[in-house]
């Protein structure tokens, strides 16, 4: 193997990766929304709406990056996605309630944190078409 043709393997495997996590945690939305509710942000409305639609979306976006033709608009919706649900786990950090009903501690939501910007990364170097 040279550089290049494993770099692309390891790309092949981690796009099936994020579409099976995705699509799995979008499903777990539906299977177990507590799981969700209990990080949502208190300013926000229609908690269970929101979880829902995030799973729809997870779903969906995770499915997209398994065919090359809708691979970018997938990577990019993952990565809008991303942004948009990173309130949730801000929310995670600074809520004792959140914490103890996800039986996690306020260190343990903190290490998360910084996975949002991989997972970002991920999704922008799928995006691209190499």
């Amino acid at each position: 193997f040279n550089s290049l043709r494993l770099m692309r393997y390891f790309k092949l495997i981690t796009i099936y990766f994020m579409s099976i996590a995705y699509a799995y945690v979008g499903v777990r939305h539906f299977i177990d929304p507590d799981f969700f509710l209990a990080i949502m942000p208190n300013y926000l409305t229609f908690h269970l709406e929101f979880v829902y639609l995030s799973g729809i979306a997870e779903v969906v976006l995770g499915l997209m990056l398994l065919s090359k033709k809708t691979r970018k608009t997938g990577a990019i919706g993952i990565i809008i996605l991303l942004i948009l649900v990173f309130p949730a786990n801000i929310h995670l950090v600074q809520s004792e309630l959140s914490q103890s009903l996800l039986g996690v501690t306020e260190i343990q939501s903190i290490y998360r944190l910084p996975f949002q910007g991989l997972f970002i990364l991920i999704a922008y170097w799928h995006s691209k078409n190499n």
